[in-house]
């Protein structure tokens, strides 16, 4: 439970500041500047933030694990992401540094956030495997997953009663000075600071020995990414089909990625969602994608997880395409295709974790897993960088920038469709596998 903890603290990050509240803040018209370059202006910031975990995450877990420091990175990088929120106090439109100023502060620190805040899960996805086994490893890996979305629906639903619903707010707190978005942000840092402490006291770094280690000698940056090379090679030799889910699975997971960041900008920028309907639809959203993975899990068992991949895949793509298409018919197709949407997410994301466990190659378990959780960070610039460069084609098909935001969807659509292309080809019956049935 310890482990689970931060799992439900990190929706204070994932679901407030990511996705529901900060976000839509920062990107709502006139609240900095209109909604077109807001958006815009975000989806450069994030695509920055996305290049830095590029270029950085592949090697951070790796070289943390073999000083055995993960839980002491753990840690820190939490910790930072934490002060990225405290920051965001300070990030409104009347603030002294103008409005562009504050506009670029907020998405600095959001940009910041999730850098180390990528960091911090490559650390905690790695304990995976020294708190569980081989026969209890999804169901443990579940109940984090399940205890994010438990974690996203409390948290809204205590930030809407507290300050984001009808007034009176709490401990007296009014929208004057966006007050009531920013003291959400501070009870989201508090929450996570605080439910992370039980797995930094509890679970300890264990240190992996390689043959590549060196105790003796400083290991360079440029020295991580050589041992990095030699196993993807490694690899590609002796489980093809294992590499090319992992390219797969990076693609379509930064797609889901992509869902939750943008999703609430786009019901705000596109459907004129007010922050209580943006909180509501939250908790409906986290509440259906909870439900969906667990009865996904017992569908997973009869039909396997590649056809879940593909059914969750092709029914998200739909819904995005439908959204897209009827945009003008109002807030009803959000409501009905964007809900719809958000229940493929967790299955899609449970899914993708167990069909690699069935893939792994005996004997290299924590490697690959290791690689999984970093091949999805180092991509996660795509989803950013699409969505900006979509909208820059919506301008210019519609000769207009205000009210063509709708257009960003097609970018997340081109990336889920990316990755499952790549993922009807795998054939995990020619894995190099240890199957006993």
């Amino acid at each position: 439970m310890a482990w689970a903890m931060w799992d439900l603290g990190s929706a204070a990050f994932n679901a407030v500041v990511t996705t529901f509240v900060f976000s839509v803040f920062l990107t709502a018209d006139g609240n900095f500047t209109d909604k077109h370059t807001a958006s815009s202006k975000l989806s450069i910031g994030l695509t920055i933030a996305g290049i830095f975990i590029a270029l950085l995450a592949p090697i951070t877990g790796q070289r943390a694990d073999r000083r055995g420091k993960g839980t002491l990175l753990l840690g820190l990088n939490t910790f930072a992401v934490v002060a990225c929120m405290v920051g965001m106090f300070w990030v409104y439109p009347e603030s002294s540094l103008g409005k562009m100023n504050a506009l670029y502060l907020g998405i600095f620190l959001l940009g910041l956030g999730n850098v180390f805040f990528e960091f911090a899960s490559v650390n905690y996805n790695a304990m995976l495997g020294r708190i569980s086994t081989s026969k209890n490893m999804g169901t443990i890996s579940g109940i984090g997953w399940g205890s994010g979305y438990m974690g996203g629906i409390v948290l809204l639903g205590l930030l809407l009663f507290m300050f984001l619903g009808s007034e009176p707010h709490a401990f007296g707190v009014t929208s004057t000075n966006s007050m009531t978005i920013r003291a959400s942000i501070l009870v989201s840092a508090i929450w996570f600071g605080l439910s992370a402490l039980p797995v930094l006291f509890t679970i300890r770094g264990r240190k992996y020995e390689s043959a590549e280690a060196d105790e003796s000698h400083h290991e360079s940056i440029i020295d991580s990414y050589k041992m990095l090379w030699k196993t993807v090679k490694d690899l590609y030799h002796a489980a093809p089909q294992t590499v090319l889910f992992l390219a797969s699975s990076a693609l379509f997971r930064d797609g889901l990625a992509g869902v939750f960041i943008y999703g609430a900008i786009i019901a705000s920028t596109v459907f004129g969602f007010e922050n209580s309907d943006i909180m509501i639809f939250a908790i409906a959203a986290n509440v259906i994608a909870g439900v969906a993975t667990y009865a996904f899990g017992f569908i997973e068992d009869r039909i396997g997880p590649k056809r879940v991949i593909l059914i969750a895949l092709g029914s998200m793509i739909f819904c995005g395409l439908v959204v897209f298409f009827l945009h003008s018919r109002g807030p009803i197709i959000f409501w009905t295709f964007g809900l719809a949407l958000t229940a493929f997410v967790g299955p899609a994301q449970s899914a993708s974790r167990s069909f690699l466990g069935r893939m792994i190659p005996e004997g290299r378990e924590g490697e690959v897993f290791g690689l999984y959780a970093t091949t999805g960070r180092a991509v996660s610039f795509l989803a950013p960088a699409m969505y900006a460069v979509f909208l820059s084609l919506g301008s210019l098909f519609t000769g207009q920038q205000d009210g063509s935001e709708y257009w960003g969807i097609l970018g997340i659509i081109l990336i889920l469709l990316a990755g499952l292309a790549l993922l009807i080809p795998v054939k995990p019956e020619r894995a190099h596998l240890n199957h006993q049935a």
